[in-house]
């Protein structure tokens, strides 16, 4: 009896066990799908607050450079700069609007609502729809209108309003500026994270500028500006029909805007729903499911995680990058307006002192010193994109096989080089002189890195890059590239380090070597070529830099020839154009010497009026390309107008491939760098008037 009365006990013990253990287990599981739920929902709202914060700022960025725009406008109208009516405004609000990042049209419109000059034909808003009212607005304050529509472009545009005063007994009233509804929406149809996304941007009242998230009957505006008025951050908020949204409100105070985000809180927890669904099939496979899930989603997130941070880096280095860039491109072109007239006028020294004295090799010194500064601002140039630069098909092992055999007979002791050259015939469009700066100056960088020796290896192959890659240092799109990988055994880079890897004049060498410009024109290079970088190093480890360059597929570009010595001009009138008038005086002097006639201004429009005024009088036109008013592209297009054939000599201290493009666009004859020595400047004159 005591086995079958232990037998009868022990079953419904083991039930006991077994429903205990199913009401654990489904206790466990509930308590990981609360938790499971509670972090996807604050995924979610992290990811959506991500980029609802980044939009929000793109989105106040374009505002405040229309807004930037239409200021500057007031202080040229204040000024006399810019007329209110007449062709002449019109053609000056056209050229403005052009210049104006994501703005249309620019309206000036007068204090009783006449429109006293307009960029083109879109008709004015109506000057009741602006919020602040128009009546009322201050001088800081600026007034946004509600969508209307440009009925010749089928487009939904919005209007930015600022009040401008003229002079006292001179008109008074708002500038307007209209630019595409979609454009407050930035780049959210790209960086969105599903596609029940939704974004809008309203006006405090209620108005709805652009976007996908609508007052309905039962949402009228007015409704809607209350509750946009005490919703601020990120909220879970219930919708009229039921569902449940998570909801992002940023403000744009300046401009009485509100950026509303919102993402379908059901959508966003469908694979949390599938997780429940999948639990529900069997609690004995409950714990093995939740375990395999529960991975899973760690695997996802930390795999998404890591690529966003990568994504954040790499972005913050590229603008970062782009920032220095143009600073730096900016400063050289100031910088070569001086060197230009340092090198003129000291060449004009030179031939004036007494050959042998201490006035001539004073002067050779003083010319010398301002050609190693214009070496240093082309360095610069290449690192901002800016720099003139000849553009040739070329094979590239041959160049890296230059470089390594320069270092191999310079090799540090105790530093061995490897190579692995198996690009044969693949072939790149660009400088040649660049891509060997930039080989060379890895290979430096990467010997430098190893003062006690080690391995330096340097491979070139061709690659097939599918997809959209995200390097350490920029992105990389689809196609054929030629990868350059050098490595080095070296200490390695530290991430601050690497945060500043290709800053122009950074360092880590103090005052042993160097100028800090060698990673920097390396970066340049790339980008001039429209490749890529990527850099991999642990502390300790050595380092890895691998340049992604664009394979071409065109035929060898051919060499050009040596310029032979220019003879001098026979009399022929030059017409001069440069805004400084110092380099003007300086190419006066410098023309009448080589045989010209020249004829300066400072003043682009100036020059234009005397071209059209003697037409026939001028064999050529030399000017320059960065002037206020008129830049030298724009007035070749006025001089192509009356003289199709007439030569025209660009100068720029600050080129690259886009001024090139422009230029040709334009009609210009030929393109050259600042500063000019005068030898150049006869040879280019002379090949032109030839």
């Amino acid at each position: 009896m005591q086995p079958a009365f232990q037998q009868r006990t022990r079953v419904p013990r083991l039930w006991r066990v077994a429903l205990g253990l199913v009401w654990a287990l489904t206790l466990i599981a509930s308590i990981a799908l609360w938790h499971l739920r509670r972090d996807a929902m604050e995924g979610q709202a992290r990811e959506l607050g991500l980029l609802s914060l980044a939009l929000t700022d793109e989105i106040d960025r374009g505002l405040q450079g229309a807004e930037e725009g239409l200021h500057a406008l007031r202080v040229e109208l204040r000024d006399g700069r810019l007329p209110e009516t007449g062709a002449e405004a019109a053609r000056a609000l056209q050229t403005r609007a052009e210049l104006m990042p994501l703005v249309r049209t620019l309206w000036l419109v007068g204090r009783d609502g006449r429109l006293l000059s307009a960029s083109d034909t879109t008709p004015v808003p109506e000057l009741q729809s602006f919020s602040p009212a128009l009546d009322g607005l201050a001088d800081d304050a600026t007034a946004v209108s509600r969508p209307f529509v440009d009925t010749s472009a089928h487009e939904s545009l919005v209007a930015l309003a600022v009040r401008f005063n003229d002079a006292p007994g001179t008109t008074s009233g708002w500038m307007l500026a209209a630019m595409p509804a979609s454009a407050l929406l930035g780049a959210f149809s790209v960086a969105s994270p599903e596609a029940d996304a939704r974004m809008a941007v309203f006006r405090n009242d209620g108005v709805r500028l652009a976007g996908s998230i609508v007052a309905t009957p039962t949402l009228d505006e007015a409704t809607l500006a209350q509750r946009l008025a005490v919703l601020q951050g990120m909220e879970l908020r219930r919708f009229r029909d039921g569902s449940e949204h998570l909801v992002a409100v940023h403000a744009l105070s300046h401009y009485g805007l509100k950026v509303v985000f919102a993402r379908d809180l059901e959508a966003a927890l469908h694979t949390w729903r599938e997780a429940v669904w999948l639990t529900a099939v069997g609690i004995a496979l409950m714990l093995v499911i939740m375990a395999v899930s529960v991975s899973f989603v760690q695997r996802a997130d930390r795999r998404r995680n890591e690529a966003q941070r990568a994504l954040q880096a790499q972005l913050s280095r590229a603008s970062k990058l782009e920032s220095l860039g143009t600073l730096a491109g900016g400063v050289a072109h100031d910088f070569n307006n001086i060197l230009a007239a340092i090198v003129g006028f000291g060449e004009m020294a030179q031939d004036a002192a007494p050959r042998g004295s201490d006035q001539a090799r004073h002067l050779d010194k003083v010319v010398q010193a301002a050609l190693r500064g214009k070496s240093l601002v082309e360095r610069i140039l290449t690192f901002s994109r800016g720099g003139a630069s000849t553009s040739t098909v070329f094979a590239l092992e041959p160049v890296v096989e230059e470089v390594l055999s320069l270092l191999a007979a310079s090799l540090r002791p105790g530093v061995v080089l490897e190579c692995q050259l198996e690009a044969r015939g693949a072939r790149l469009r660009g400088d040649p002189t660049q891509a060997f700066e930039a080989v060379m100056n890895l290979c430096t960088n990467a010997m430098q890195a190893m003062p006690g020796g080690g391995m330096l290896s340097v491979q070139l192959e061709r690659r097939h890059v599918a997809a959209l890659r995200v390097l350490s240092h920029s992105q990389l799109a689809p196609g054929d590239y030629l990868a350059l990988t050098v490595a080095d055994q070296g200490a390695g880079i530290t991430p601050e380090v690497m945060e500043r890897l290709f800053e122009p004049f950074f360092t880590t060498r103090g005052d042993m070597a160097g100028t800090g410009l060698g990673l920097a024109v390396v970066h340049g290079v790339v980008a001039e070529f429209g490749g890529a970088i990527d850099v991999q190093s642990t502390p300790g480890h050595g380092a890895r830099f691998t340049l992604y360059l664009p394979e071409c597929t065109d035929a060898h570009g051919s060499a050009t020839p040596m310029p032979q010595r220019a003879p001098s001009g026979a009399g022929q009138a030059l017409l001069v154009v440069d805004d400084e008038p110092t380099l003007v005086a300086l190419a006066e002097e410098m023309l009448k010497g080589l045989g010209y006639e020249p004829v300066g201004y400072s003043d682009p429009v100036a020059a234009l009026q005397a071209f059209r005024a003697a037409p026939q009088r001028f064999a050529a036109v030399i000017t320059d390309e960065v002037m206020p008013g008129l830049s030298g592209t724009q007035l070749t297009e006025a001089l192509r107008q009356q003289a199709p054939q007439l030569p025209v000599l660009l100068i720029s201290g600050y080129g690259g491939a886009l001024l090139a493009s422009r230029a040709a666009a334009a009609g210009v004859t030929r393109v050259l760098a600042k500063p000019l020595q005068r030898a150049e400047l006869a040879r280019a004159l002379a090949e032109l008037l030839r």
